[in-house]
């Protein structure tokens, strides 16, 4: 496990963006021979997305070669709703770069049988060659995806009914409007994500500090999630300043301590 502590939400954005293009072009990624990559929605990657355009519109890294598996998606929301994660990520990264269409998945929330959907994209997972880098955020409660505290640490994708607290945070999406937020989602598992070569969380914000705390700190609870990736072999947290502010001093003195050579993993 590796713990990244940039000074700035934007530095995380711009680590986790060069980590991500050198992990392609590392790859490099052909017709016979494709890089897998799972991705998130949230406002966390957001920073994250506009650098990999950048990169791209600079000719620094292409995705011609590069196949996508999101987390999750609400369950009855029209794809074209401003809030859908299909609308999120053609908005915010796929029409901007030269991915082809084909080779995007996103789980279809209004499909007619969701547990066949659900079985099927992990199958479609398998079929790829399984996902070589898996990107997540977390939420405050150290949920990863749409698994909730409590969810099982060996769940696949599945359907997921969403807690109130999930609900109440989502509404600022839906106008403060409860009563137009999803009761429920598609997500990927633990399981699912822990199955990735390898995983790259990113945490920004006070908010987060504890449930980085949780996340490294402390042991593998299914009551903090994203604790499992502790378990990992190749689990890379990167997290800004305001974001350690739960952590121990001699933590964070060890992994700014390390920082020297875990620069040398994006240049």
């Amino acid at each position: 496990m590796k713990l990244i502590i940039e000074e700035t939400a934007d530095a995380v954005a711009e680590y986790a963006a060069r980590y991500v293009r050198r992990k392609i072009n590392d790859f490099s990624p052909s017709e016979e021979r494709y890089f897998v990559l799972g991705l998130p929605t949230g406002s966390t990657p957001l920073g994250m997305y506009r650098k990999l355009i950048q990169f791209h519109r600079a000719g620094t890294l292409s995705f011609k070669y590069v196949k996508t598996f999101n987390m999750d998606e609400y369950v009855g929301l029209p794809r074209d709703h401003p809030e859908s994660y299909h609308t999120f990520m053609h908005h915010n990264l796929f029409r901007h770069i030269d991915i082809d269409p084909r080779n995007v998945h996103i789980l279809d929330g209004n499909a007619a049988d969701l547990k066949k959907e659900c079985d099927g994209y992990e199958a479609s997972i398998k079929a790829a060659g399984g996902i070589h880098l898996f990107i997540g955020g977390i939420g405050p409660d150290g949920h990863i995806a749409f698994n909730e505290p409590g969810s099982s640490l060996s769940s696949r994708t599945r359907i997921k009914t969403l807690n109130a607290d999930t609900i109440q945070a989502n509404a600022r999406f839906f106008d403060n409007d409860l009563s137009k937020v999803p009761t429920q989602a598609l997500t990927v598992g633990v399981a699912t994500v822990m199955d990735a070569e390898e995983v790259m969380i990113l945490i920004t914000g006070a908010h987060k500090a504890l449930a980085l705390h949780k996340a490294i700190e402390e042991g593998v609870s299914h009551m903090w999630t994203v604790s499992a990736f502790q378990m990992h072999p190749t689990t890379l947290f990167i997290a800004d300043e305001e974001a350690t502010l739960e952590l121990k001093v001699k933590t964070v003195k060890y992994f700014k301590g390390l920082m020297e050579l875990h620069r040398r993993l994006v240049e």
